[in-house]
């Protein structure tokens, strides 16, 4: 299957989900490029973006089950071919 770069972004609102989070992107750690977070302590959440280059149906897939953590919402942005 054809590897795609793409950019996930994950803004953290619940921080007791962060152990979460952390676990779920160890799964995908064979993918994972690079990844940084940001603490915004004036509104009291995390911004975080992770490059990834995977199959689309993985970075799909990973954005998904972030999105279903609790406290925490996530969309992707893809690289142009």
């Amino acid at each position: 299957m054809e590897s795609r770069v793409a950019l996930i972004a994950v803004i953290v609102r619940n921080a007791e989900a962060v152990d979460q989070l952390n676990k779920l992107l160890h799964e995908y750690a064979d993918y994972i490029i690079g990844r940084q977070g940001i603490p915004y302590r004036e509104k009291k959440i995390h911004i975080i973006s992770v490059a990834i280059d995977a199959p689309a149906d993985e970075i799909n897939a990973l954005s998904g089950r972030i999105g279903r953590i609790g406290g925490i919402s996530s969309k992707v942005v893809y690289a142009n071919e």
